[in-house]
């Protein structure tokens, strides 16, 4: 009796079923997935071209360091308190809330001190307040000096 040989059919794995699932775990992940963008704040500064204002006879000038310390017209204080600001600004300004006052900083000053002294001047009610600047180093005023 012959037998016949039965072909050997050769093993395989079909890969179409795994391909399908790869791809639907694909686009879940694609439509579920939020994508942040970080970015820096970039911050222009203005600029600004004008004629110095004529000299005032009297003003009040805050001068804040980068220690954060301040002084009023030239003198220290005690600490950097807000009422000791204040008590020094209303000696000078002996109440007179139309003075001018200028705040100059250091570059190097934080930020909370500039603000600490806008706001002691505006809650004694001082409108004229001024922050000074510098041109940069390259740059010539308009007159050529």
């Amino acid at each position: 009796m012959k037998f016949r040989r039965q072909r050997r059919e050769e093993v395989g794995i079909n890969l179409t079923p795994l391909i399908d699932v790869v791809f639907l775990l694909l686009i879940f992940f694609m439509v579920s997935t939020t994508f942040t963008r970080e970015t820096q704040l970039s911050v222009d500064l203005p600029e600004a071209e004008g004629k110095p204002r004529p000299e005032v006879q009297k003003q009040i000038e805050i001068l804040i360091d980068e220690a954060g310390q301040y002084r009023v017209n030239g003198q220290g204080l005690v600490d950097s308190r807000m009422r000791t600001l204040q008590a020094a600004i209303y000696k000078l300004s002996a109440g007179d809330t139309t003075l001018p006052m200028v705040i100059t900083a250091d570059a190097q000053a934080a930020h909370q001190d500039v603000v600490m002294a806008m706001d002691a001047a505006g809650q004694m009610g001082f409108v004229h307040l001024s922050i000074t600047t510098r041109q940069p180093a390259g740059q010539r005023s308009p007159r050529g000096q």
